[in-house]
């Protein structure tokens, strides 16, 4: 089961140099000119999860297996893009196919590096980026409306439906909001979903901002953050000069340069959380002394579709799955501990696995 998150922003924000950073590659080129990067790149990274290392810890595991998240760098976007400019369409196809975006916004001052709008101001940024989102939204959906609603007088129910959506999507639209804020039934949602609109995307906003304030932000994201609140997102604050020198180092020297900058851990591990958050995704484990795996599902997953993520045949002869809370299993001292003191349920194909679960199926061949 793979989830993307896109990288966007306009050119020269730093979003291939934070891409570089996450992927500890330089599968993207970062250069101080728009455009240089020309096809998407994509990117796995592992999810940080402390958890992890004390589950192989207790069971002994061999290999620690993280959990994974990719991200797709996609080349900057300018005013215009919407209507083809720069490399205008071409990259908004590339969004369709991510499940949320981050929008990386320059929050910092170099006048070295020069900005495709000879400014620096992040909300502004944010607007652009949005708009030629929205634009793009916006042209799609009239495009569709009249087909559907001339169907719909038809007598097609799901062309009916379709055009409910799709109205909802060109009223915000049109007042020059995002489709994201439409008020969406769980009954509605695969259809919403399918109508791939970009502007209905969950949005993280990125603050990249200079070495000197990757601890605290600065004023340049302060007003982010505020604008995040108001729109009910996640905000990440980050140096993506710091993340890209900290991927070029040997863990010891890693640790001694972030306490040198007094921070805790790398803003890339808050960054892929984040991320991870935002798509509605939990973890599961499985532990054994082979290997201790995490596992990627959404939020609300029931137990055969949890182990069909392992195995498609897991899920079509799901018997039952043992399971132990993950503090059940750290304070129990591992499975057998937990066994004993009947922290152990067995539960069946209507429960929900919840985050943290150490699981393991029971299955039909």
């Amino acid at each position: 089961m793979g989830f993307k998150m896109g990288i966007v922003g306009l050119p020269n924000v730093g979003k291939s140099t934070l891409f570089n950073a996450l992927t500890a590659t330089a599968a993207a080129e970062a250069a101080n000119y728009p455009f240089c990067t020309i096809e998407p790149n994509v990117g796995e990274v592992g999810v940080p999860d402390e958890r992890l290392e004390k589950l192989a810890s207790i069971a002994g595991s061999k290999e620690i297996i993280p959990t994974r998240l990719t991200f797709v760098d996609i080349a900057g976007l300018v005013r215009g893009a919407s209507k083809g400019e720069g490399l205008g369409n071409q990259f908004l196809s590339h969004i369709r196919e991510v499940d949320a975006v981050a929008y990386v916004l320059r929050c910092f001052e170099d006048g070295d590096i020069t900005h495709v709008e000879g400014r620096i101001d992040p909300l502004a940024d944010a607007d652009t980026v949005e708009t030629e989102l929205m634009l793009a939204d916006l042209e799609s959906c009239e495009k569709r409306i009249t087909s559907l609603e001339k169907r719909a007088k038809g007598g097609d129910k799901e062309a009916k439906a379709q055009a409910a959506l799709v109205g909802k999507a060109l009223d915000l639209l049109r007042e020059g909001q995002p489709a994201r804020r439409a008020e969406i039934s769980s009954e509605e949602e695969r259809d919403w979903r399918m109508l791939q609109l970009l502007t209905a995307k969950p949005v993280l906003y990125v603050c990249n901002v200079d070495e000197a304030s990757a601890k605290t932000g600065n004023d340049f994201s302060s007003t982010v953050v505020e604008r995040a609140k108001q729109d009910g997102a996640e905000t990440v604050i980050i140096s993506a000069k710091i993340e890209s020198e900290l991927a070029g180092l040997e863990m010891e020297e890693r640790t001694a340069f972030l306490d040198d900058l007094g921070l805790q851990e790398p803003g890339l591990n808050r960054l892929i959380r984040a991320g991870y958050k935002l798509l509605g995704l939990v973890t599961y484990f499985t532990v054994g002394p082979k290997e201790a795996r995490a596992w990627t599902i959404t939020r609300g997953t029931k137990a055969p579709q949890a182990a069909g993520v392992i195995h498609t045949d897991f899920e079509k002869g799901f018997i039952r799955s043992e399971t132990i809370a993950f503090d059940d299993y750290v304070n129990l001292s591992g499975e057998t501990g937990a066994k004993e003191a009947g922290k152990m349920r067995l539960e069946g194909k209507e429960y929900v696995v919840k985050d943290g679960d150490v699981l393991h199926f029971r299955f039909a061949n």
